[in-house]
């Protein structure tokens, strides 16, 4: 998460722990850390992508109102699924879905939640192997002194195969246990990783010589900056994505009055937007046209500075995929267990240990066999983009919706409330449409 980054979206992990809400368990979150948790599960990889968005979005003024206009959705969102977990009494959002808007719609929530996070773990493979290839370099220009195109080719630099490796011998055995208990000690590296990266980056802004520095403008006029503009959407849905972990996060608040949750949910998304957006500021700045889809890889190969932001983030990401997949294995996990039980009457051991492993491989496997042949970050981004708006739009206002079916409320508050429901659906039907559409040809194109 963390989108992943999201991520980080490792604070996503604490979605499966959770009990009902009306049992009183431990140390409650107080404002300031459920502020902290909300940004942490939303700062992550998706950092990488906003300089790139800027560019495509038409200028940094484009961009920007994109950004402002998405923050009454996203905030929305929040508002709506935290209203919707104080009145189903649920803490996960597929449990709030389910008991709000019903099974069948409980059942598609499940199955998007799975994608969803398949889709971050096949974008974290694939920021892994850039990082890879620019660390790779950076190491042989900082040794012997020659540029990065002179690295000789052998076995050990090819980044498929060391991606491979990695993934066989240390992202395997650290996602197959069936509880991660380092996540703790961790939780907070993708948070690091994000805030060190836009530092960098406004410190390599306003240190690197004039010349290298591409002048570009804040906006371009025409038709064309009109329609660029929603290409900057997925990016903005797969960076800002903290709505999964949004219900866990209020149902371990001490105060969860309605009024307090606004208040912790619009302070989390603008600090969120102040990051990115002076991330994609400074970086369409810096790099203009030339600006790369992942913005490490637009840096030279012996900048220390920003050899150290790709460390963070490969150790970070590497730490977090194990979680991704305990979350997606757990919803695929639990109906074979419970098909199991109802058949045989128990489930052994053995039996669960082996369909945990065969899970954890086959979706390590196909993750890692999409990311080898995935043209880029930014194709990736835009799939995920297009089905968080589910969790950001598409689910909220279902859940909007149904409940204004059933509480006590006026007329006028039930027809307003619904009517902004639907607003919110159909916005995110035509962003899952427009965004899928778009990357799926681009995908298409570029094979």
């Amino acid at each position: 998460m963390e989108k992943l980054a999201r991520e980080s979206i490792s604070l996503l992990a604490s979605v499966s722990a959770k009990p009902p809400l009306d049992v009183a368990v431990g140390p409650r979150l107080g404002t300031v850390g459920a502020i902290f948790i909300m940004l942490k599960s939303a700062l992550g990889a998706g950092l990488l992508n906003f300089p790139w968005a800027f560019e495509r979005a038409g200028g940094i003024h484009s961009a920007v109102s994109v950004e402002l206009g998405s923050l009454v959705f996203l905030i929305s969102g929040l508002i709506i699924l935290g209203y919707s977990s104080s009145i189903s009494g649920q803490c996960t959002y597929q449990a709030v879905v389910k008991e709000v808007c019903g099974p069948a719609i409980g059942q598609l929530c499940e199955i998007c939640y799975v994608f969803n996070l398949f889709m971050i773990c096949v974008a974290f493979l694939v920021i892994v192997e850039d990082q890879l290839q620019k660390v790779c370099g950076s190491v042989y220009e900082l040794v012997t002194g020659l540029p990065e195109s002179d690295l000789p080719h052998h076995f050990y630099t090819d980044q498929p195969l060391v991606l491979v490796l990695l993934c066989l011998l240390l992202i395997l055995p650290l996602s197959i246990p069936k509880e991660i208990s380092f996540q703790k000690y961790i939780s907070g590296l993708g948070t690091l990783a994000a805030t060190y990266l836009t530092v960098a980056i406004l410190v390599k802004y306003h240190t690197m010589p004039k010349t290298m520095v591409h002048i570009t403008p804040l906006y371009n006029s025409g038709i064309s900056t009109v329609s660029s503009m929603f290409s900057v959407i997925p990016t903005i849905c797969f960076g800002f994505q903290c709505h999964e972990a949004s219900i866990a996060i209020y149902s371990s608040m001490e105060n969860q009055r309605l009024s307090h949750w606004v208040f912790v949910s619009v302070v989390s998304m603008i600090f969120c937007l102040i990051i990115y957006s002076l991330t994609g500021v400074y970086g369409y700045l810096t790099f203009g046209k030339e600006v790369k889809p992942d913005i490490l890889m637009s840096y030279t190969g012996d900048d220390v500075l920003m050899l150290i932001a790709r460390l963070l983030f490969g150790i970070s990401i590497i730490t977090i995929y194990p979680i991704i997949v305990l979350l997606g294995r757990s919803v695929i996990q639990d109906p074979l267990l419970s098909w199991r039980r109802k058949r045989y009457g128990v489930v052994t051991s053995a039996f669960e240990c082996r369909s945990r492993c065969v899970l954890t491989v086959l979706w390590i496997a196909v993750t890692l066999l999409i990311a080898v042949f995935v043209p880029d970050i930014s194709k990736v981004i835009s799939v995920i983009g297009g089905i968080s708006a589910f969790f950001i739009f598409i689910f909220p206002g279902l859940c909007l919706i149904f409940a204004m079916q059933s509480e006590p409320v006026s007329c006028k508050t039930r027809v307003v409330l619904t009517v902004w429901g639907v607003v919110t659906l159909i916005c995110g039907a035509f962003i899952f449409g427009q965004s899928t559409t778009i990357a799926v040809m681009q995908l298409i194109r570029k094979t």
